[in-house]
């Protein structure tokens, strides 16, 4: 089951047995209790739980259970028969508020008789002394504390919300002080200020954790969601409303978080409409739809442009038969109270069982959803990536909608610094995907334009700020703000091109570089085991420019963005993010070296390729397929390793095809060793010679020095006679040769030597700077007669 409930809090176990203890050997007169009627009233912010139950007599009794200490503690005991409907304690535990009502005794227990009595009373409980009526009329009424954002010193005022079934909320202010020492009382009890926070509403809902009231009112057949917050400074403020398209009856009623009343009682007051709620937690990752035995759609809405990013779990399996089927409240903290069986428990998405729905789904959407099921909600990344990049190995070609290694780097990584700004979600991509256009079975996606929030309040702080700029991101933002390497990749290109010609900016490359190192460092002391495959063991100055040039780009995009974020921060953030990017990639790779069990004598030149070395191989195209359409960078020493690798699998003609089509890219290093490591056999000789030949000019030069071969001598000559004769104008000349001069008389080859002759003497100075002092006319000459010789099958 992808949603998995913990035992939090057991009624029967957590209370009942403390309150069967408390009356064990008590003598006789002692009331004992009526445990029937034990259930719980309510669960306060801090997450203290109130319940309540009677004795022998019918006296109410309120007791409160400490989540923390795991203590329970007397509170009151009101001596009438009457049901407790809602109770609320202040954050002190100094006062207690309390809504009761009469019920029949001819009657169901616990069903209220039409035209009761309520009785709401508030409660000096610190030590019980004096009780104040705040309420007594025809009407259900239900309490609530407001609670302090911080609860390291007593406050000197008190707030309290009731909310009457005649649908109005009312604010209590009540002022308390000290007497006698400790002995708290209520300073102003003999009138108490207050004033109308909402009227005439068919629907409210109290948001614990963050001290929101959101209700709807109906103005001119219109249902309008407002939202209140409290404040710590004690004021409220409206901060939005918005027209809903629903339409609600004016004479119904419904509450939601307001205390627990029992069953029978919740069923009498409620209304057996389908209830509306707006549920919220710190996190925003998901919001669960469940019906059990039929569905569980987990509905992704802090992403909601794609719907394969949400769950969505149909059928009669384990997957979803979960949650009890009685009425559940959803609290703070992804708590959820059973309030039947009086058991409260911790909700989370158990990841298990979504690495098992991974393994075993059949359709592309399903595993989008799932994979990022697991990367938002995962409590132990590292072990989850792992069984991830596990999955990844073994189906890596079966998606077709999606690029399997793009959508984990992209996620990964991206999960991987969310928790350092809340604003991150709309700066950087979750997802390779733009768009799904593949059909979702059971799942029909309609576009609809809906009004959005008009925020009431102009100075914004925290989820409100947050909530405020995804509005104006959603109105505004044409383009997408996220992060792209477009700039990236058009530099890169102008970079390498610039170095092809000679023209670069040396500083300015510098700089780029370091931001390479940076990122190459932070990594060395993230990661201090020792790794499997040679990666980051060489320069690959091309790669070391795309790091740098990602660095530097990445950071500039937050620091335009991320306003308030000092700038040591952010560049901890992109370091996080792209070391993250080539740490997946290496663990990907390591992976399937020991899932295959490549030999370490892969390495070396001379022996073909297994079939594990294939394996190996093929994920590394996979990988710079990935990467190469991303323009992101790749650990230095990749392509070099791919090289190899493919020099061992490849025949010569698809070795040599995989290099022009740029799926095997040719590095310094790989090429040095592939010269001086393979003899010169008839293959080696055609494998050195069509790399050669597909070098860029700077590097093919150095190349040919290495290769003792008449082929490299004939492409030196070649490249040194073509820079000689580049400027050459034909002048009259002498036509008499001196034969003596040359070893062989052939007077093509004397005449075109003399020419070069003379060139280098006129040209000695740039000759000489340039550093060719090892070629010269000779050398030319005898690579001609080389290369003549062997034409001839000499």
């Amino acid at each position: 089951m992808a949603l998995q409930l913990v035992p939090h809090f057991d009624l029967q176990v957590d209370v009942l047995r403390w309150l069967r203890a408390g009356t064990e050997g008590r003598g006789e007169g002692v009331l004992e209790p009526n445990y029937e009627s034990l259930h719980v009233l309510n669960v306060e912010r801090n997450g203290n739980i109130i319940y309540t139950y009677k004795d022998d007599k019918g006296n109410v009794i309120f007791g409160l259970h400490d989540c923390r200490t795991r203590q329970n503690e007397h509170l009151y005991t009101f001596e009438k028969d009457l049901q407790a409907v809602s109770c609320s304690v202040n954050s002190e535990r100094t006062l207690l508020a309390a809504s009761l009502v009469q019920y029949t005794k001819e009657g169901v227990r616990n069903e209220l008789q039409p035209g009761s009595k309520c009785l709401t009373l508030l409660v000096e409980i610190y030590p019980v002394n004096n009780v104040k009526v705040l309420k007594a009329v025809d009407s259900c009424i239900w309490v609530q504390f407001l609670y302090p954002y911080a609860e390291s010193q007593p406050l000197p005022q008190n707030h309290l919300l009731l909310i009457s079934e005649e649908k109005y909320i009312e604010r209590y202010h009540i002022q308390i002080t000290q007497e006698d020492g400790n002995r708290v009382v209520i300073k102003n009890s003999g009138h108490l200020p207050r004033d109308r926070i909402a009227e005439d509403f068919v629907w409210a809902q109290w948001d614990m954790s963050e001290q929101r009231l959101y209700y709807i009112d109906i103005k001119k057949s219109t249902s309008i969601l407002k939202c209140i917050q409290f404040c710590a400074d004690e004021s409220f403020n409206l901060m939005f409303e918005i027209s809903l398209d629903i339409t609600l009856s004016d004479s119904g009623f419904k509450l939601v978080n307001f205390g627990c009343d029992t069953c029978q009682g919740q069923e009498k007051f409620g209304n057996h409409q389908p209830s509306l709620c707006v549920f919220t937690n710190h996190t925003g990752y998901y919001v669960a739809v469940y019906l059990p035995g039929h569905f569980l759609h987990l509905l992704n809405i802090q992403h909601p442009d794609l719907i394969c990013h949400s769950l969505f779990l149909t059928g009669n399996n384990k997957m979803i038969n979960i949650l009890p089927h009685h009425p559940l409240q959803s609290l703070t903290g992804s708590l959820i109270l059973d309030r039947c069986s009086g058991k409260l428990y911790k909700a989370f998405l158990n990841q298990s069982d979504l690495m098992w729905f991974l393994w075993n789904s059949s359709l592309d959407c399903e595993k989008m959803a799932a994979l990022h099921c697991v990367l938002s909600c995962g409590r132990d990344p590292g072990f989850l990536e792992g069984q991830i990049i596990q999955w990844i190995s073994e189906h890596v070609s079966t998606c077709h909608s999606f690029d399997l290694i793009q959508e984990f780097l992209i996620a990964s990584s991206y999960w991987s610094i969310y928790p350092e700004s809340s604003n991150i979600d709309t700066l950087l991509p979750y997802s390779s995907v733009l768009t799904w256009n593949t059909e979702i079975p059971g799942i029909t996606l309609v576009t609809d334009e809906i009004s959005l929030p008009l925020m009431k309040v102009h100075s914004l702080k925290g989820y409100w700020a947050k909530l405020n700029s995804n509005l104006e991101y959603v109105k505004y933002t044409k383009p997408h703000l996220y992060y792209h390497n477009s700039m990236v990749r058009r530099e890169w290109h102008n970079l390498i091109s610039e170095e092809k010609t000679g023209r670069r900016s040396t500083v300015y490359v510098r700089n780029i570089l370091d931001n390479a190192i940076k990122v190459i460092s932070y990594m060395e002391t993230r990661n201090l085991e020792p790794r499997l495959i040679p990666l980051f063991q060489e320069e690959d100055n091309h790669q070391r420019l795309l790091m740098g040039l990602m660095m530097s780009e990445l950071r500039d995009h937050l620091l335009r963005h991320l306003q308030g974020i000092e700038k040591k921060k952010i560049e901890k953030m992109v370091l996080d993010y792209i070391s993250k990017l080539l740490d997946l990639i290496c663990c990907l790779l390591e992976t399937s070296w020991r899932k295959h069990s490549v030999h370490p004598w892969v390495l070396h030149l001379d022996r073909r390729g297994s079939a594990a070395d294939f394996e190996v191989f093929h994920l590394m195209t996979r990988i710079l397929e990935a990467t190469d359409s991303l323009c992101l960078p790749l650990p230095p020493g990749f392509h070099s390793l791919h090289t190899i690798l493919g020099v061992h699998c490849l025949p010569l003609h698809n070795l040599l095809h995989y290099i022009d089509n740029g799926v095997l890219r040719l590095t310094e290093t790989t090429v040095v060793r592939l010269m001086k490591d393979l003899d010169n056999t008839e293959k080696n000789e055609k494998l050195k010679f069509g790399i050669i030949m597909r070098l860029p000019p700077l590097i093919g030069k150095k190349i040919c020095r290495l290769w003792d071969h008449p082929v490299s001598s004939n492409i030196i000559s070649r490249k040194h006679v073509t820079r000689l004769l580049q400027n050459y104008k034909k002048e009259p000349r002498n036509s008499m040769i001196d034969k003596s001069s040359f070893p062989i008389e052939f007077l093509p080859l004397n005449y075109f030597i003399e020419i070069l002759t003379d060139l280098e003497s006129s040209n000695q100075a740039l000759y000489d700077f340039e550093g060719h002092d090892s070629v010269d006319a000779e050398f030319v000459e005898e690579a001609a007669l080389k290369h003549t010789a062997m034409l001839l099958g000499l």
